[in-house]
């Protein structure tokens, strides 16, 4: 079945990575087009299901660039917004192994200032489901208006939300406050076990996802580095181990677990509604292709997920026998 269109909201951010200068005291970058709702809606088209990226793009270097990446990748921008400000940049430092960290230059910048206005035209009639998440979610003064965007998109579309901390910017007692209320109008909830930590401390993941359940959302996943995914379907549960690959970094991989999830969700015409059909077997056969999308995007620099046809010819690398099916708490 071919998918339906996924209309993804959020910011677009200039991932500048530090490289070896040519002299002392000089610090040289390497920009990629980043953010993770942008990385998400490029994942997406490159895997074949429709993708249209709700933002506000600036007419900055860093906001051609954007464009031209987005639209090379065949993410529809008939409704991005051109905006007077400037674009989001995000300086990342690589550990030894591969894992970012980040520092923002986000003040006042393009992606956080949404107005209704901007959000009220968009016609949402050929749209399965709506994700979100990040920075835009939390950001003043933008964020209220996206949290209203998907209160209106809700009863007609499926609503996927992953909350993809940055403490460094945004202190994780505000995502805290908001949490509840986000589970209230999503069916999908995808955070990493590094969120899991900010937002519940010390709280063990089957528990996080039996308190976001009784929040509102039916489905729930954990991604877990090198340990895979948990997948929570209103309890019941199945943890998918991780596929095996040299990894250049981790920079875009969950992004990329996110939109193989929808898409392979999407192909199944699971999307579109609040998954009152979804099955426990349906979640499982889509994180064993999310996870697969993700090993190949940590296989190459930077957030550059795969095309549809680097899939195809992968042989079926996750062994079944260590799919385990958990026995719910609830």
């Amino acid at each position: 079945m071919n998918p339906r269109q996924i209309t993804v909201l959020g910011e677009c951010v200039a991932d500048a990575f530090t490289e070896p200068a040519r002299a002392r005291n000089e610090l040289a970058l390497r920009v990629l087009p980043g953010g993770g709702p942008a990385n998400t809606a490029v994942s997406l088209a490159r895997l074949g299901t429709p993708a249209r990226f709700l933002a506000r793009l600036s007419g900055d270097v860093f906001g051609r660039l954007f464009r031209a990446h987005l639209a090379e990748s065949g993410v529809d921008l008939s409704y991005a917004v051109e905006a007077p400000e400037p674009s989001t940049l995000a300086v990342a430092e690589l550990d030894a192994r591969g894992q970012a960290a980040f520092s923002f230059h986000a003040q006042a910048t393009a992606d956080w200032q949404w107005t209704g206005a901007e959000l009220a035209g968009v016609d949402l009639a050929g749209t399965a489901c709506v994700h979100t998440g990040s920075l835009a979610l939390v950001k003043e003064p933008g964020a209220a208006v996206v949290e209203e965007f998907l209160a209106v998109a809700a009863p007609g579309a499926t609503i996927s939300i992953d909350p993809n901390v940055r403490p460094l910017l945004v202190r994780p007692e505000v995502y805290r406050a908001r949490l509840a209320h986000w589970c209230g109008l999503a069916d999908v909830l995808r955070l990493s076990e590094d969120d899991l930590e900010l937002l519940l401390p010390g709280t063990p993941p089957e528990q996080a996802c039996d308190t976001w359940h009784a929040a509102g959302a039916r489905l729930v996943v954990i991604t877990r580095g090198a340990d895979g995914a948990l997948a929570s379907l209103d309890g019941q549960r199945v943890h998918v181990p991780a596929v095996a690959t040299p990894v250049v970094d981790t920079v875009g991989a969950g992004d990329s677990f996110t939109a193989g999830l929808l898409h392979h969700l999407g192909t199944q015409g699971l999307l579109g509604g609040r998954l009152t059909d979804l099955r426990l077997a349906d979640v499982e056969a889509a994180c064993l292709f999310a996870v697969q999308v993700a090993a190949l995007t940590c296989s190459v620099a930077g957030p550059n997920p795969p095309w549809q046809d680097r899939l195809s010819p992968l042989p079926l690398t996750t062994d079944a026998s260590a799919v385990r099916h958990l026995d719910s708490t609830r």
